[in-house]
């Protein structure tokens, strides 16, 4: 990991192209991101739980977190974010000493959410993961989620009001960005980047608009969030139905006739 590297990462949401940012769960996954030609590879925190046999929401052992960003970091030249969901702790000490090996690993980003935490308490996480950073002497790319839309927390206007509140105190924290999961209306959109003071972050889902439109609309960065590994572990469970039902593997066969040889690329 090298400043160069989280200032390139910085680079990636300025100006009016959206940072199309695929998100990956192991070495193999990202090394296949990077290759297809992303600027930037993230990985997704319950993808990278579910793999590991863990549910989302804070389970995954710290230590199974650090050994995959290394994995990723070691297999990819290109930038890599670290989704370490809320921290998984609330205790500002530990946070900062995670945020440390993530970077050590080789992260220049994180994602840190909210979720139903008070948003005061989530602030503060983000002035520490911030000074964390500044300890270890990168410049940190700290995307703050909120999940107020995500969560249901609030709805209509007082969702549109509670979100853009707590995008205004995780930046005055020190964020670098703002990830608000789940709206995909173009109106609520665009009201969204024009009100939140640093690059809005949008997650990919059916209904979602164009790069292009979401960058017309003022989105800074598009998340794939948990697409890949559904699109991945859902063709491998349909090849191996197949392949118990008659031994038949030419859906496997279907499904990897594009992979490269990963044992070529990773050696």
């Amino acid at each position: 990991m090298s400043q160069s590297q989280a200032d390139r990462f910085h680079a990636l949401h300025k100006g009016s192209q959206v940072l199309v940012l695929p998100n990956a769960w192991d070495a193999a996954s990202a090394a296949l991101m990077a290759d297809a030609g992303a600027a930037a590879v993230a990985t997704s925190s319950a993808a990278v739980a579910w793999a590991r046999g863990y549910a989302d929401g804070d389970a995954l052992p710290v230590a199974a977190l650090i050994d995959v960003v290394a994995g990723i970091s070691r297999s990819i030249s290109v930038p890599l974010s670290a989704d370490i969901e809320g921290g998984y702790t609330d205790d500002f000490s530990e946070l900062a000493e995670t945020v440390k090996a993530v970077i050590g690993a080789g992260a220049v980003g994180i994602n840190l959410e909210d979720g139903r935490r008070d948003p005061d308490l989530h602030a503060r996480k983000v002035a520490a993961a911030r000074a964390a950073a500044d300890q270890a002497g990168v410049n940190l790319f700290i995307n703050a989620r909120t999940d107020v839309y995500l969560a249901g927390l609030a709805e209509g206007e007082a969702a549109l009001d509670e979100t853009l509140r707590r995008a205004a105190l995780y930046a005055q924290a020190g964020a670098s960005g703002i990830f608000v999961p789940l709206p995909i209306d173009e109106t609520l959109l665009s009201t969204l980047a024009a009100g939140i003071p640093l690059p809005l972050n949008a997650m990919g889902r059916p209904g979602m608009p164009s790069a292009k439109r979401l960058g017309e609309l003022g989105v800074r960065r598009l998340s794939s969030a948990t697409g890949p590994f559904n699109a991945a572990y859902g063709a491998m469970l349909a090849g191996t139905r197949t392949f118990l039902e008659s031994g038949d593997t030419t859906g496997y066969a279907a499904f990897g006739k594009d992979l490269p040889n990963l044992n070529a690329r990773f050696g």
